[in-house]
């Protein structure tokens, strides 16, 4: 691991294309694993561990989604790294589509996986404040416990418990802060209809988190849909060869 501009990062391969995964809520750089390693022979891949995330430092007390993309601009700066193809899982979705709207120069392209541009309903905010008591009231572990399972596909996915001793390295204070900048992040929507910037959009077919109905909420030719069968939201673990596979057609794709 290194840690730049109070992120923990992994760098892994060479080559002339740079890709950045930004992993989602309660994860770290180790859900990209089996993703790396199909790629890291082409292109150079880098995976951070967001704010209070993995070994990650918190942000404080309060952040939005917007000063978690400017987080990452100021860490890609401080690398001398002036472009990539950005990945986003879930809630790193919403920051890459933050980054894209505020520094579309830095990217070459960029992708949501098993997330979406729309803001969260009322049920959903709602929901957010329920997993912060959770969290006040009973911790992370058992916060953990009982999200993780709903992640995935299959109930008796091996890679549950994988999930759930990543997710115990969140802090309090990362967890409840994202709960919080996720619950007030904007509809992202104008991002995707006007960017000039190659995109591509990955759902999970039995996704019951972010259904592919809200991935795919803007069409276009600068878009690419893509739908992983026997998914849930966890496709870069449920199916990490068909989603490597994806991902190298995107970047190479003139």
């Amino acid at each position: 691991m290194n840690k730049s501009n109070k992120l923990s990062y992994i760098d892994s391969g060479e080559g002339k294309k740079t890709l950045l995964f930004i992993h989602g809520f309660c994860g770290s750089h180790g859900y990209w694993q089996d993703i790396i390693s199909g790629l890291k022979d082409k292109y150079r891949v880098i995976a951070i561990d967001l704010p209070g995330h993995g070994a990650s430092e918190p942000l404080g007390a309060s952040f939005t989604i917007e000063d978690m993309a400017v987080n990452i601009a100021a860490f890609l700066d401080e690398q001398q790294i002036n472009q990539v193809y950005m990945f986003g899982h879930s809630l790193g979705g919403y920051i890459t589509l933050s980054f894209a709207e505020q520094f579309a120069e830095k990217l070459s392209g960029f992708s949501l996986i098993h997330s979406t541009a729309l803001p969260d309903d009322e049920a959903g905010k709602e929901g957010r404040l329920k997993s912060v008591e959770k969290i006040e009231i009973d911790g992370i572990p058992a916060f953990i416990d009982g999200l993780v399972p709903k992640l995935f596909a299959k109930s008796d996915d091996p890679n549950i418990e994988n999930a759930k001793e990543i997710g115990y390295k969140t802090s309090e204070s990362g967890a409840i802060g994202s709960l919080y900048a996720m619950r007030k992040r904007r509809d992202r929507n104008h991002v995707l209809k006007d960017t000039k910037l190659p995109v591509l959009l990955v759902a999970g077919e039995q996704d019951k988190v972010i259904p592919a109905k809200k991935t795919f909420t803007v069409k276009g030719d600068h878009i690419k849909e893509v739908i992983l069968k026997g998914s849930g939201h966890m496709g870069m673990l449920e199916a990490p060869g068909k989603l490597a596979e994806e991902i190298i057609r995107f970047v190479e794709e003139k």
